[in-house]
Protein backbone atom coordinates (compact mmCIF):
# COMPACT_ATOMS: atom_id res chain seq x y z
CA UNK A 1 0.00 0.00 0.00
CA UNK A 2 1.49 3.28 -1.07
CA UNK A 3 0.56 6.47 0.70
CA UNK A 4 0.76 9.91 -0.92
CA UNK A 5 1.69 8.51 -4.33
CA UNK A 6 -0.74 10.98 -5.88
CA UNK A 7 0.94 13.82 -3.98
CA UNK A 8 4.26 12.67 -5.41
CA UNK A 9 2.67 12.59 -8.85
CA UNK A 10 1.36 16.16 -8.40
CA UNK A 11 4.72 17.33 -7.09
CA UNK A 12 6.24 16.22 -10.36
CA UNK A 13 3.68 18.35 -12.22
CA UNK A 14 4.22 21.30 -9.87
CA UNK A 15 7.91 21.29 -10.78
CA UNK A 16 7.12 21.88 -14.44
CA UNK A 17 8.10 25.36 -15.74
CA UNK A 18 5.43 28.01 -15.18
CA UNK A 19 4.72 28.36 -18.89
CA UNK A 20 3.95 24.62 -19.09
CA UNK A 21 1.67 24.76 -16.03
CA UNK A 22 -0.13 27.73 -17.59
CA UNK A 23 -0.96 25.71 -20.70
CA UNK A 24 -2.05 22.71 -18.58
CA UNK A 25 -4.38 24.98 -16.60
CA UNK A 26 -5.89 26.48 -19.76
CA UNK A 27 -6.47 23.05 -21.30
CA UNK A 28 -7.98 21.67 -18.09
CA UNK A 29 -10.27 24.70 -17.81
CA UNK A 30 -11.44 24.19 -21.40
CA UNK A 31 -12.06 20.51 -20.72
CA UNK A 32 -14.07 21.19 -17.55
CA UNK A 33 -16.22 23.68 -19.45
CA UNK A 34 -16.86 21.14 -22.19
CA UNK A 35 -18.02 18.72 -19.50
CA UNK A 36 -20.25 21.42 -17.95
CA UNK A 37 -18.08 21.22 -14.84
CA UNK A 38 -16.48 24.67 -14.78
CA UNK A 39 -17.96 25.07 -11.29
CA UNK A 40 -15.22 22.72 -10.05
CA UNK A 41 -12.67 25.48 -10.61
CA UNK A 42 -14.08 27.34 -7.61
CA UNK A 43 -15.30 24.39 -5.53
CA UNK A 44 -14.21 24.43 -1.90
CA UNK A 45 -11.82 21.52 -1.15
CA UNK A 46 -13.68 20.67 2.07
CA UNK A 47 -16.75 19.82 -0.02
CA UNK A 48 -14.93 17.49 -2.42
CA UNK A 49 -15.62 13.82 -1.74
CA UNK A 50 -12.30 12.69 -3.26
CA UNK A 51 -10.29 14.86 -0.83
CA UNK A 52 -12.24 13.82 2.26
CA UNK A 53 -10.32 11.90 4.95
CA UNK A 54 -12.63 9.36 6.66
CA UNK A 55 -12.26 9.03 10.44
CA UNK A 56 -12.73 5.67 12.18
CA UNK A 57 -15.19 5.45 15.05
CA UNK A 58 -14.60 3.28 18.11
CA UNK A 59 -16.83 0.64 16.53
CA UNK A 60 -14.77 0.82 13.36
CA UNK A 61 -11.50 0.32 15.23
CA UNK A 62 -12.98 -2.62 17.14
CA UNK A 63 -14.21 -4.26 13.94
CA UNK A 64 -10.86 -3.70 12.22
CA UNK A 65 -9.04 -5.23 15.20
CA UNK A 66 -11.32 -8.20 15.97
CA UNK A 67 -13.16 -8.75 12.65
CA UNK A 68 -16.18 -10.09 14.51
CA UNK A 69 -18.61 -9.44 11.65
CA UNK A 70 -16.60 -11.43 9.10
CA UNK A 71 -16.87 -8.73 6.45
CA UNK A 72 -15.42 -8.76 2.95
CA UNK A 73 -11.63 -8.38 2.96
CA UNK A 74 -11.91 -5.14 0.97
CA UNK A 75 -13.94 -3.57 3.78
CA UNK A 76 -11.15 -4.30 6.24
CA UNK A 77 -8.57 -2.91 3.83
CA UNK A 78 -10.74 0.21 3.48
CA UNK A 79 -10.95 0.59 7.28
CA UNK A 80 -7.21 0.02 7.65
CA UNK A 81 -6.46 2.84 5.20
CA UNK A 82 -8.93 5.09 7.03
CA UNK A 83 -7.05 4.34 10.26
CA UNK A 84 -3.85 5.85 8.81
CA UNK A 85 -5.53 9.01 7.48
CA UNK A 86 -5.80 8.17 3.80
CA UNK A 87 -8.12 10.42 1.80
CA UNK A 88 -10.84 8.91 -0.38
CA UNK A 89 -8.57 9.54 -3.37
CA UNK A 90 -5.62 7.78 -1.66
CA UNK A 91 -7.86 4.82 -0.83
CA UNK A 92 -9.14 4.55 -4.37
CA UNK A 93 -5.62 4.58 -5.83
CA UNK A 94 -4.17 2.20 -3.22
CA UNK A 95 -6.96 -0.37 -3.69
CA UNK A 96 -7.18 0.16 -7.48
CA UNK A 97 -10.88 0.98 -7.13
CA UNK A 98 -13.11 3.22 -9.19
CA UNK A 99 -14.53 6.18 -7.29
CA UNK A 100 -17.95 4.50 -7.54
CA UNK A 101 -16.62 1.39 -5.78
CA UNK A 102 -14.89 3.51 -3.13
CA UNK A 103 -18.14 5.44 -2.55
CA UNK A 104 -20.00 2.15 -1.95
CA UNK A 105 -17.49 1.09 0.74
CA UNK A 106 -17.63 4.60 2.22
CA UNK A 107 -21.43 4.67 2.47
CA UNK A 108 -21.52 1.16 3.92
CA UNK A 109 -18.98 2.08 6.61
CA UNK A 110 -20.82 5.30 7.50
CA UNK A 111 -24.15 3.46 7.74
CA UNK A 112 -22.57 0.78 9.96
CA UNK A 113 -21.01 3.49 12.16
CA UNK A 114 -17.49 2.29 11.32
CA UNK A 115 -16.47 5.79 10.19
CA UNK A 116 -17.74 9.14 11.39
CA UNK A 117 -20.54 10.92 9.55
CA UNK A 118 -18.94 13.75 7.51
CA UNK A 119 -19.37 17.30 8.79
CA UNK A 120 -20.17 18.45 5.23
CA UNK A 121 -23.62 17.48 3.95
CA UNK A 122 -22.22 17.53 0.41
CA UNK A 123 -19.68 14.76 1.14
CA UNK A 124 -22.23 12.14 2.21
CA UNK A 125 -24.77 13.29 -0.40
CA UNK A 126 -22.22 12.92 -3.21
CA UNK A 127 -20.98 9.55 -1.92
CA UNK A 128 -24.57 8.31 -1.78
CA UNK A 129 -25.35 9.59 -5.27
CA UNK A 130 -22.17 8.18 -6.87
CA UNK A 131 -22.68 4.80 -5.17
CA UNK A 132 -26.29 4.58 -6.34
CA UNK A 133 -27.78 4.76 -2.84
CA UNK A 134 -29.51 8.10 -3.46
CA UNK A 135 -31.62 9.14 -6.42
CA UNK A 136 -31.37 12.69 -7.70
CA UNK A 137 -34.10 14.16 -5.52
CA UNK A 138 -32.65 12.66 -2.35
CA UNK A 139 -29.17 13.87 -3.34
CA UNK A 140 -30.42 17.47 -3.52
CA UNK A 141 -32.30 17.00 -0.27
CA UNK A 142 -29.25 15.56 1.49
CA UNK A 143 -26.98 18.42 0.43
CA UNK A 144 -29.62 20.94 1.54
CA UNK A 145 -30.33 22.29 -1.97
CA UNK A 146 -33.96 21.17 -1.61
CA UNK A 147 -36.20 20.55 1.36
CA UNK A 148 -38.19 17.33 1.71
CA UNK A 149 -41.32 19.34 0.89
CA UNK A 150 -39.82 20.64 -2.36
CA UNK A 151 -38.73 17.13 -3.40
CA UNK A 152 -42.30 15.92 -2.87
CA UNK A 153 -43.76 18.94 -4.72
CA UNK A 154 -41.62 17.98 -7.70
CA UNK A 155 -42.94 14.42 -7.62
CA UNK A 156 -46.53 15.66 -7.31
CA UNK A 157 -46.08 18.01 -10.26
CA UNK A 158 -44.64 15.21 -12.38
CA UNK A 159 -47.66 13.00 -11.61
CA UNK A 160 -50.02 15.89 -12.43
CA UNK A 161 -48.39 16.50 -15.83
CA UNK A 162 -48.48 12.78 -16.66
CA UNK A 163 -52.14 12.43 -15.57
CA UNK A 164 -53.43 15.11 -17.96
CA UNK A 165 -51.76 13.44 -20.92
CA UNK A 166 -49.16 16.12 -21.50
CA UNK A 167 -45.62 15.58 -22.70
CA UNK A 168 -43.82 13.24 -20.31
CA UNK A 169 -41.22 15.24 -18.39
CA UNK A 170 -38.37 13.80 -16.42
CA UNK A 171 -38.23 14.62 -12.72
CA UNK A 172 -35.23 16.91 -13.19
CA UNK A 173 -36.98 18.81 -15.95
CA UNK A 174 -39.90 19.32 -13.59
CA UNK A 175 -37.58 20.69 -10.88
CA UNK A 176 -35.96 22.96 -13.47
CA UNK A 177 -39.36 24.22 -14.68
CA UNK A 178 -40.38 24.91 -11.07
CA UNK A 179 -37.18 26.92 -10.58
CA UNK A 180 -35.94 24.61 -7.82
CA UNK A 181 -32.84 23.25 -9.57
CA UNK A 182 -30.86 24.66 -12.50
CA UNK A 183 -29.87 22.55 -15.46
CA UNK A 184 -26.17 23.09 -14.71
CA UNK A 185 -26.71 21.77 -11.17
CA UNK A 186 -27.80 18.33 -12.31
CA UNK A 187 -25.66 18.06 -15.44
CA UNK A 188 -22.51 18.38 -13.35
CA UNK A 189 -23.43 15.62 -10.89
CA UNK A 190 -24.43 13.20 -13.64
CA UNK A 191 -21.12 13.85 -15.38
CA UNK A 192 -19.27 13.20 -12.13
CA UNK A 193 -21.28 10.01 -11.52
CA UNK A 194 -20.42 8.71 -14.99
CA UNK A 195 -16.74 9.59 -14.60
CA UNK A 196 -16.71 7.86 -11.18
CA UNK A 197 -17.11 4.52 -12.97
CA UNK A 198 -13.68 4.88 -14.56
CA UNK A 199 -10.63 3.27 -12.98
CA UNK A 200 -7.51 5.42 -12.62
CA UNK A 201 -4.08 3.85 -12.23
CA UNK A 202 -1.17 6.24 -11.82
CA UNK A 203 1.78 5.87 -14.16
CA UNK A 204 4.40 5.16 -11.50
CA UNK A 205 7.13 6.12 -13.96
CA UNK A 206 6.05 9.73 -13.39
CA UNK A 207 6.51 9.44 -9.61
CA UNK A 208 9.86 10.77 -8.29
CA UNK A 209 12.55 8.10 -7.82
CA UNK A 210 12.79 8.79 -4.08
CA UNK A 211 9.09 7.96 -3.65
CA UNK A 212 9.37 4.76 -5.67
CA UNK A 213 12.48 3.75 -3.72
CA UNK A 214 10.55 4.25 -0.46
CA UNK A 215 7.70 2.09 -1.78
CA UNK A 216 10.13 -0.62 -2.92
CA UNK A 217 11.79 -0.59 0.51
CA UNK A 218 8.37 -1.02 2.13
CA UNK A 219 7.60 -3.98 -0.14
CA UNK A 220 10.99 -5.55 0.57
CA UNK A 221 10.51 -5.18 4.32
CA UNK A 222 7.04 -6.71 4.04
CA UNK A 223 8.43 -9.67 2.05
CA UNK A 224 11.14 -10.22 4.67
CA UNK A 225 8.56 -10.24 7.46
CA UNK A 226 6.44 -12.79 5.58
CA UNK A 227 9.52 -14.97 5.03
CA UNK A 228 10.30 -14.86 8.76
CA UNK A 229 6.71 -15.81 9.59
CA UNK A 230 6.93 -18.78 7.22
CA UNK A 231 10.24 -19.86 8.79
CA UNK A 232 8.79 -19.59 12.30
CA UNK A 233 5.82 -21.67 11.25
CA UNK A 234 8.13 -24.43 10.00
CA UNK A 235 10.12 -24.36 13.25
CA UNK A 236 6.92 -24.64 15.31
CA UNK A 237 5.81 -27.63 13.24
CA UNK A 238 9.17 -29.35 13.76
CA UNK A 239 9.05 -28.62 17.49
CA UNK A 240 5.53 -30.05 17.71
CA UNK A 241 6.66 -33.24 15.96
CA UNK A 242 9.61 -33.60 18.36
CA UNK A 243 7.33 -33.16 21.37
CA UNK A 244 5.04 -35.87 20.06
CA UNK A 245 7.99 -38.25 19.64
CA UNK A 246 9.19 -37.46 23.17
CA UNK A 247 5.73 -38.19 24.59
CA UNK A 248 5.63 -41.54 22.79
CA UNK A 249 9.02 -42.56 24.20
CA UNK A 250 7.89 -41.64 27.70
Amino acid sequence: MRKNVFDAYLEKVMNFPLWVKQVIYVKLKENLRELNCAEFLDKSPDKMFSLYVPVLTFAGREELLKKKSGLDANIYTFLKLCSVDYSVLDISLSMFLTMEETAKYFVFCVDQNYIEFPASDEIYAMAGFISGKFKTGEYFQRNKTLSMRQVQEGLNEQKKVDSIGGKHLKYLEILDTMGLVKEDDYKIIFTLKEEAKKRFVIDYNLVPDSERAFSNAEEKESAEIEALKAENKKLKEKLTQLLRLVKKDV
